[in-house]
């Protein structure tokens, strides 16, 4: 009995503790091997060489530990983007430890520097295979006032919860028991003319949309809501297309770095 009660705190604190992960690791791991599928042969050469041979799923979920560290505690507020109940994404106002918007732009900026060392261009890499993950999940741009959702109360299956804990990890694991390399397999068999789509605009644009995606989130789940089949149904095919566009967008990124012809072809 003592045992199964320690079990059941410990699975309790996967819905209850604030989080700075966005999808979990196995969301991340999904995310950077959809990415890893669209490379071009000379953007994964690359990625390889910087990555001393790891893929990008090996560090896809490096960051969240880290960021509680001494060392990269600089990283803390890189995993989100906060815009506050009734703000417009442009009057958002700005974080001045950095968001994930700024680190991606920043780590992009690194990443195409010819004179910056191989030591900063491969921590480069590592933070914006994770942070591009991060930007999809909806609550990376939630509220600031209520900490990404964290404070929002709620149930998933009658038990206490909080929002972003269960867009974290609850609501993806109970919409598909996949592992990572399923969800590519599942979820990324969609036409070449969809792919040039979702790669168009910014990273400000694609930021905007998860925005607008919290919006909703918010709406719909507001404090006290019991999470259940209903709501996973209702946010299954949302969490498939944001779990697929990081993927295909960390893709464009890269390619658009490091492969001229990649460059030439999505002009």
């Amino acid at each position: 009995m003592k045992y199964i009660s320690i079990v059941l705190v410990s699975m309790l604190g996967l819905f209850s503790s604030p989080q700075a992960s966005a999808w979990g690791q196995k969301g991340h791991d999904a995310v950077a091997y959809i990415a890893e599928q669209h490379l071009t042969p000379l953007t994964r050469a690359v990625v390889d060489s910087l990555l001393e041979g790891k893929s990008m799923v090996y560090w896809a979920n490096w960051l969240d530990n880290a960021s509680h560290t001494r060392e990269y505690a600089y990283t803390k507020t890189w995993h989100y983007k906060n815009i506050d109940t009734g703000e417009r994404y442009e009057e958002a106002q700005a974080n001045p430890s950095g968001d994930a918007v700024t680190a991606i732009k920043s780590r992009l900026e690194i990443l195409q520097d010819p004179h910056a060392s191989f030591d900063d261009r491969q921590l480069a890499m590592k933070i914006l295979v994770h942070v591009v993950g991060d930007l999809h999940q909806p609550m990376h741009m939630g509220h600031a006032t209520d900490l990404g959702g964290n404070r929002v109360k709620v149930k998933f299956h009658g038990r206490d919860a909080n929002l972003h804990g269960i867009w974290d990890t609850a609501i993806p694991e109970a919409a598909h028991k996949w592992s990572f390399t399923e969800w590519q397999m599942m979820i990324d068999r969609e036409s070449p003319d969809y792919e040039r789509t979702v790669v168009l605009g910014t990273i400000d644009d694609w930021a905007r949309q998860t925005a607008d995606i919290a919006t909703a989130v918010y709406s719909e789940t507001p404090e006290g809501t019991n999470v259940s089949y209903n709501e996973i149904a209702r946010w299954t095919p949302v969490i498939e297309q944001q779990l697929l566009k990081g993927g295909l967008r960390l893709a464009h990124l890269l390619n658009s770095l490091y492969d001229p012809s990649y460059t030439n072809d999505h002009r």
